[in-house]
């Protein structure tokens, strides 16, 4: 075996005039990363052994981007053949890449946006920002920024709202593929309660949906999100139309919003009063499903958790923007409670980080205005392997299981002088996750990897690693 303290650039191919939806071709992505390594089994909740962490482990990738071995370097190194690199970064800690289950490409250029809340943001500022995004090329480029500031911020996988247009959404799973990364994304649906420049019909957006769906879906990494804005905005028409699609496509994602701001759901009563809640909506169209993401969803009632709890929808938290709108406060304990999965979100532009460990600090300080303790392990649990089972994707990411794809993050405590004098002293594996979680953001990501290649180093935009 080789050892080296430098990570060597894994180049993206140049890609073809004719190819331009193909992912990159790269040199042989086989090998090994000794450091400190973090993976969960379950929810830090439920079980104190719910870590796995070696202090000097070794992770070992295969030429097909999948995870090989993980383990102590000890018992790990003799199986390596002489010619796998061993990239050595002992003080730093490697862990699943993060899993953002909510946010807006669009809403990119728009971000820490000044309003009063939800309705006159979304009026004076995101709408007028997402019109922009009929121009294809528009929309190409904010994509390829968008996916460079997730890695930059050690996102790998994300759930992401485009615009109404078709091609916003054909925009980021282009540059998503090209770069075999995996996401999960949808065209919005509005058909009403939006400017006439932004909204569609019943009829057009099942057009573009089904399009798009038989175009993305499962195509390399893509996966594809059935995405009505939220209730007030689409009509029953529409809503039937998403009914009828997502019983003709079973194993699609939905996301939506619910229960958001005291506003929005007095709304929602005036325009569907037949309905018992928010929430209850979205049943009636059947749109409460493994694989339905809401976000928010700081304003429900145990009935409505526990019928998310039922029907296995997931709800995205996000208290960057929760908190930024003023909109309220994520209650944890009735979320444990009633068994309503959870995750943790940016909601990218209405939050105001891309960063997960940001999102982490803010989620940490909003369950302590509850009365809630939310440990750093549950922190990484939920934007990890907490977020990939909740998306029935834990098969494939979100941990460092053999087999798995090899999304993963390298983090550095020593990122900035007061994070290093800081970790110096941590005594244990919580107190080293809480340092990361209140201390660290995008700086404190070394290096991004996604199925076994590098897609991101510290300093370095996509763009500079492509012809590095």
């Amino acid at each position: 075996m080789r050892i080296g303290m430098a990570d060597p650039i894994l180049n993206h191919a140049a890609r073809t005039p004719g190819d331009a939806h193909a992912p990159s071709r790269a040199p042989s992505r086989r090998a090994a990363y000794r450091a400190r390594l973090l993976t969960f089994r379950v929810d830090p909740a439920l079980d104190e052994h719910a870590a796995v962490y070696h202090e000097d482990g070794l992770l070992i990738v295969g030429d097909d981007g999948k995870v090989v071995a993980f383990g102590d370097y000890a018992s790990l190194h003799v199986t390596l053949d002489a010619n796998t690199p061993v990239h050595a970064m002992r003080d730093k800690l490697i862990t699943p890449g993060f899993i953002d289950t909510h946010l807006h490409f669009p809403q990119t250029e728009m971000i820490a946006s000044p309003a009063s809340g939800l309705l006159p943001w979304l009026e004076n500022w995101t709408f007028p920002a997402e019109r922009t995004f009929e121009d294809a090329a528009h929309a190409a480029d904010v994509a390829a920024f968008f996916i460079d500031e997730l890695l930059a911020c050690g996102t790998t996988t994300a759930l992401v709202y485009c615009s109404v247009h078709r091609q916003s959404a054909e925009a980021l799973f282009a540059e998503a593929h090209a770069r075999d990364l995996r996401m999960i994304a949808g065209k919005v649906l509005m058909d009403r309660h939006c400017p006439e420049y932004l909204r569609d019909t019943a009829q057009s957006g099942y057009d573009d949906s089904r399009a798009l769906i038989e175009r993305w879906h499962g195509t390399g990494r893509q996966l594809y999100a059935l995405t009505p804005r939220f209730a007030p905005t689409s009509t029953e028409a529409q809503l039937e139309a998403c009914r009828t699609l997502a019983r003709a496509y079973p194993d699609i994602f939905i996301q939506s919003h619910v229960a958001e701001n005291h506003d929005e759901i007095r709304w929602v009563a005036e325009l569907f009063p037949e309905r018992r809640s928010y929430l209850d909506v979205y049943d009636h169209y059947e749109l409460l499903r493994a694989r339905a993401v809401y976000g928010h969803c700081i304003h429900l009632d145990d009935a409505d958790r526990i019928r998310m709890a039922e029907t296995q929808a997931i709800a995205a938290h996000c208290p960057t923007s929760n908190l930024f709108l003023g909109s309220g406060l994520f209650d944890f304990d009735a979320a444990a409670r009633t068994g309503m999965p959870v995750t943790l979100a940016t909601d990218v532009g209405g939050g105001t980080s891309f960063s997960m460990l940001q999102t982490m600090n803010e989620a940490h300080k909003v369950a302590r205005m509850g009365g809630h303790h939310l440990s750093a392990l549950r922190m990484f649990y939920l934007a990890t392997a907490g977020a990939a089972r909740a998306l029935d994707l834990d098969d494939r990411i979100g941990t460092l299981a053999v087999g798995t794809e090899a999304d993963f993050i390298v983090l550095d405590p020593a990122a900035t002088p007061l994070m290093a004098r800081r970790t110096a002293r941590v005594e244990s594996l919580e107190e080293l996750l809480f340092a990361f979680a209140l201390l660290g953001d995008d700086r404190a990501i070394l290096a991004t990897y996604a199925n076994g290649r590098r897609v991101h180093a510290r300093g370095m935009r996509q763009s500079a690693l492509a012809h590095a």
